[in-house]
C-alpha cells in the first residue's frame, strides 16, 4: 500500500473496530486477481471507507469532482480516487472507471447512486451495467448492515452501532455472457442482476 493510503486504511480500520465492532463476513471470498468492481448498497457516508478497509489491497474510490481542490485534491489523489461529475455525468468519468477496472484495480461502486433515506435497497442505475459491459470486470457483491444506524443520511451525529460488511460470491462477466445484453435495457438488466446479488446477502447480526 502507498503510505498515505496505508495511514487512512489503518485509521479507519481501527475506528471501525473500536466504535462499531466492525465484522467482515466471508472475507475469504474477496477476489484478489484482476480488476474487480466492489458493488455495495449505500447507507451512509461511512460506506466508502467500510468497503475500502474490507480489502487487504489498495482500492479505488469515486469522489465528487468538486472535492478535487486544494488539500482535498492532494488527499483524494493519494487515495487513488476518480473524480466524477454527479450533476452532469458524461463519458469522461465512465471511461476512467472502465480503464481502472481493465488495468486491474479494485473499484468501489454503489449501484443505487445515492444513500438510502429509508434503509431499503434502491434500484441500480443503468450506468453500472454499461461499465460492466465495457470492462468485463468481475463484480464482487457486498452488503453493509448497520451504517445507517451509525450515521444516517441527513444527520451529522455519529451513533454507536454494530456494523457488518458481508461479501458475496463474485459474478464473472465475459464477452459470451454479456452478448445477450444490448443497449440501455441490457445495461439495466446487468445492473439489476448485481443489485439482486446484493439483496440476497443476509444480515449476520
Amino acid at each position: 500500500m502507498k503510505t498515505i493510503y496505508w495511514i487512512g486504511y489503518q485509521f479507519f480500520r481501527s475506528a471501525g473496530r473500536a466504535f462499531y465492532n466492525l465484522n467482515l463476513v466471508n472475507g475469504d471470498k474477496l477476489v484478489r486477481d484482476g480488476g474487480v468492481m466492489m458493488a455495495a448498497n449505500h447507507e451512509s457516508f461511512l460506506d466508502p471507507p467500510l468497503i475500502g478497509i474490507s480489502h487487504p489491497e489498495n482500492v479505488t474510490y469515486l469522489a465528487r469532482k468538486t472535492l478535487f481542490t486544494g488539500l482535498s485534491k492532494w488527499l483524494y489523489t493519494k487515495w487513488d480516487a476518480i473524480p466524477v461529475d454527479q450533476d452532469n455525468p458524461d463519458m469522461t468519468g465512465l471511461k476512467k472507471i472502465i480503464k481502472a477496472l481493465k488495468t486491474g484495480k479494485k473499484v468501489v461502486m454503489f449501484p443505487e447512486g445515492e444513500r438510502t433515506m429509508t434503509g431499503e435497497l434502491g434500484v441500480a442505475l443503468p450506468g453500472l451495467g454499461l461499465i460492466i459491459a465495457k470492462s468485463q470486470a468481475t463484480v464482487q457483491p457486498m452488503r453493509i448492515f448497520g451504517a445507517r444506524e451509525a450515521l444516517p443520511r441527513g444527520s451529522g451525529k455519529m451513533r454507536m452501532a454494530q456494523i457488518s460488511v458481508v461479501v458475496g460470491d463474485p459474478i464473472y462477466f465475459n464477452k459470451k455472457k454479456l452478448s445477450g445484453y444490448k443497449g440501455k435495457e441490457g445495461y439495466q438488466a446487468i445492473a439489476d442482476l448485481v443489485m439482486q446479488a446484493i439483496s440476497d446477502l443476509e444480515d449476520p447480526r
